[in-house]
């Protein structure tokens, strides 16, 4: 008999948390459809089988331009705000929120164009 009653308290919370949530947000989620949708993708070879997966955020100051640079490896890219330069070896894009493109690991720099911050998402992929 001791053992239910201890049980009690728990249960009791438990069903304080239940009737707690609005019926109508468990609705909404329940009839809401998820979206999916391809931001990018590339083909790549890497030097390994066994790969070091960074997942990095670089915020940018205001105007400011990198130095010259490497990465450990390639990957994705993906610009959550701002406008960035990128000068990859010869080759120079401009990228903003939202877009995603692939960095190979060669030399670069990276410049944000806005008077505002800009921040970019790295996921780079290091050979072991």
């Amino acid at each position: 008999m001791m053992k239910s009653l201890k049980s009690i308290p728990s249960l009791a919370i438990l069903f304080l948390s239940i009737s707690l949530i609005n019926p109508l947000t468990v609705l909404a989620d329940a009839s809401a459809s998820m979206s999916k949708e391809l931001l990018f993708e590339n083909n790549t070879a890497l030097k390994s089988n066994r790969i070091h997966a960074k997942m990095i955020r670089v915020t940018f100051p205001p105007l400011y331009k990198s130095p010259w640079h490497t990465h450990q490896g390639p990957g994705p890219r993906y610009i959550l705000k701002g406008s960035l330069k990128i000068t990859e070896g010869k080759q120079v894009n401009t990228y903003s929120a939202g877009e995603v493109f692939w960095e190979s690991g060669k030399r670069m720099r990276a410049e944000n164009l806005s008077n505002e911050e800009a921040e970019l998402v790295l996921f780079e992929l290091v050979p072991q």
